[in-house]
């Protein structure tokens, strides 16, 4: 099974950069595009997010070997039923959502008897918009499956085939195992950097102005991790509830034993933990996975 008619489906970050990086990687895929929104639309057009972008999701997909639905995992239940009596039959159906099990509930209601394969491209920025796709943002990071049981193997070879040519290194995962992973590596870090940013904003000891002005690193990255679509992580947070209550009770367990270390003076605790979490940075940048230059890379 070859793909070579690609629909995307929302025109943001992921769709958008999808799309690049098809013409930049892939540009015998012919493209087609659609964005509820018409300033999208209109925004994508002048980008050239893809090949041909349509008024109508319906005719966006109607050729379409594959079919990447990159809106909220709290939408996508309703953009797969707008788009089911279009499909071609023999379409692949995929998404980009950072919750899978309840992506892959939504789309077996929605679209029964059809190839849907949930996808995840680890990937990503705190930008958003049609504006801020770019074509290298899967280069080098891992694009998780969830592959329904009794997946056709074609098409998840195809699809498998199909984000590698984009720079990305695929991993096959159950998703239940890969909603309580991400949970960890993902979304428990936005709810801290969203909570911690509010609560600096929340202080009537300290000014507004004085927590921008006096933002040391630590607070300054929260900042732009807490700067993201406030509408993609609410429905994340909504959809994949399970795994981030699990993982935030052992986060608030630990963070309990943290204090108790601090308030008795247990220099050993706090020393042992520390040194731990330094290797883990370690590993991140051995495996490729962030930037090991001072300042984490940045440009001043």
């Amino acid at each position: 099974m070859s793909i070579e008619r690609v629909a995307i489906i929302g025109l943001g970050l992921l769709g958008g950069s999808i799309g690049l990086a098809i013409a930049e990687r892939a540009p015998e895929i012919v493209t087609t595009g659609y964005d509820r929104d018409p300033d999208v639309r209109k925004a994508a057009a002048a980008r050239g997010l893809t090949n041909i972008l349509l008024d109508t999701a319906s005719e966006a997909v109607a050729t379409a070997d594959l079919v990447i639905l990159c809106v909220p995992v709290g939408a996508m239940e309703a953009a797969a039923r707008e788009l089911a009596p279009h499909l071609p039959a023999e379409a692949i159906i995929s998404d980009v959502g950072s919750s899978k099990k309840s992506v892959i509930e939504a789309l077996g209601a929605a679209l029964p008897g059809r190839t849907v394969i949930p996808a995840h491209p680890v990937a990503g920025t705190e930008q958003s918009g049609p504006n801020a796709g770019f074509p290298t943002l899967f280069a080098g990071r891992w694009c998780i499956l969830t592959p329904p049981m009794g997946t056709d193997q074609a098409a998840l070879e195809a699809l498998s085939d199909f984000w590698t040519r984009l720079g990305a290194r695929v991993e096959m995962m159950d998703p239940d195992h890969h909603d309580l992973v991400l949970a960890v590596t993902s979304h428990i870090p936005h709810l801290i950097a969203f909570t911690i940013v509010g609560t600096a904003s929340d202080l009537e000891e300290v000014t507004r102005s004085e927590v921008i002005k006096y933002s040391a690193g630590g607070f300054r990255d929260f900042t732009r991790i807490a700067a993201s679509d406030p509408v993609m992580w609410r429905d994340v947070f909504l959809s994949n509830k399970g795994a981030v209550l699990e993982m935030l009770g052992r986060f608030t367990e630990d963070l309990t034993a943290l204090q108790r270390a601090i308030r008795s003076g247990d220099g050993e605790t706090l020393h042992e933990l520390f040194s731990r979490t330094r290797a883990i940075r370690r590993e991140v940048i051995d495996q490729g996975q962030d930037d090991s230059s001072p300042d984490f890379g940045r440009e001043h």
